[in-house]
């Protein structure tokens, strides 16, 4: 039962298909399936049925996962510990963010941290700040970088990096653009927002309510690069951090004091590695100014972040549509 076969297992269960585990592995699937025979011979016990392009846990693979995940954590855990002691910044580092940090605050932390510590092994993980924090509350990324949750969960400590001041945006030549906007006119037009259910969303919905916002319809879509893009063509108004502004037209809304928190979560009581303290006393040098727990008032702006991010195609329009986000 070495670690090697029992990750294949585990990622393997995780995905449901011997392809994908591969993929993940960066192995070849006849690599991976070894792996699996291997531990079954070992173990005396299938712990997979393969049924068309799918495999599913059998009995004894149900038993074995959940044993089988306490392992590899206690032997990451182990491993962590000893790294740290060794004073090294090496190894692996699983890092979880979200696209538009990744895009619009990420790069130049990265990009040094890559350099002073090359024996590093980034594991760059995107998904939206939500799904991201879960993964921190389970253990699963040493480290995300995401728009905080107010409250944070009582597993992570969560500390502010950025802070990220939010604006209402419409296209230069909406009709939006031109005189005095209100809550009445603003609910003549469609709004153009993050879905339902995220921390951004959250915010604004809160806004909306204390201001008397109602829009008539609204367009979600997890990218905020392509709500810029909408915003852009005309199809609405949107809110969107300032620092996308560029190009479009800033609705004044005296009193909306929109503004997000940007910053790292971890798990309370994982072990953190070199590469982890490393990263994070970087992320603590981001901001112009001294970094602060979440909820505490006065955190400096950053300095990062283009006045458009780097070039790339829009992602498409449906709701949903790729992985975030936020």
């Amino acid at each position: 039962m070495t670690p090697e076969n029992l990750k294949a297992f585990i990622t393997v269960a995780a995905t449901g298909s011997f392809s994908a585990a591969a993929q993940q592995l960066h192995l070849t699937q006849p690599a991976v399936s070894k792996r699996v025979a291997a531990l079954e011979t070992a173990l005396d016990r299938r712990l997979f049925d393969r049924i068309g392009r799918r495999v599913h846990l059998t009995e004894a693979g149900r038993v074995l996962l959940p044993r089988a995940r306490q392992v590899m954590d206690a032997m990451d855990e182990a491993r962590r510990l000893l790294d740290t002691l060794s004073g090294r910044v090496e190894g692996p580092l699983l890092l979880a963010t979200s696209h538009h940090i990744g895009l619009w605050r990420l790069p130049p932390v990265l990009q040094a941290f890559a350099a002073r510590h090359p024996a590093v092994e980034l594991d760059l993980r995107f998904m939206d700040s939500e799904e991201a924090c879960r993964a921190a509350e389970q253990g699963a990324v040493d480290l995300a970088v995401v728009t905080l949750p107010s409250p944070p969960s009582p597993l992570l400590t969560a500390r502010q990096v950025w802070d990220d001041p939010l604006v209402l945006l419409t296209a230069p030549d909406h009709p939006l653009a031109s005189g005095t906007v209100d809550a009445a006119r603003l609910g003549q037009h469609p709004a153009l927002l993050p879905p339902a259910g995220t921390f951004t969303r959250g915010l604004v919905d809160t806004a909306f309510a204390r201001h008397g916002i109602r829009p008539p319809r609204v367009l979600e879509t997890h990218y905020l690069e392509s709500l810029r893009m909408m915003i852009r063509i005309g199809l609405g108004w949107g809110i969107l951090p300032r620092s996308m502004a560029q190009g479009l037209h800033t609705l004044d809304w005296p009193g909306l004091g929109l503004r997000r928190a940007l910053g790292w979560v971890a798990h309370r009581d994982r072990t953190r590695s070199n590469a982890a303290s490393a990263l994070i006393h970087m992320l603590e040098h981001a901001s112009g100014d001294a970094q602060h727990d979440l909820g505490t008032p006065g955190a400096g702006n950053g300095p990062w972040g283009p006045a458009d991010p780097p070039s790339r195609g829009d992602p498409g329009l449906s709701p949903g549509n790729g992985t975030d986000k936020r």
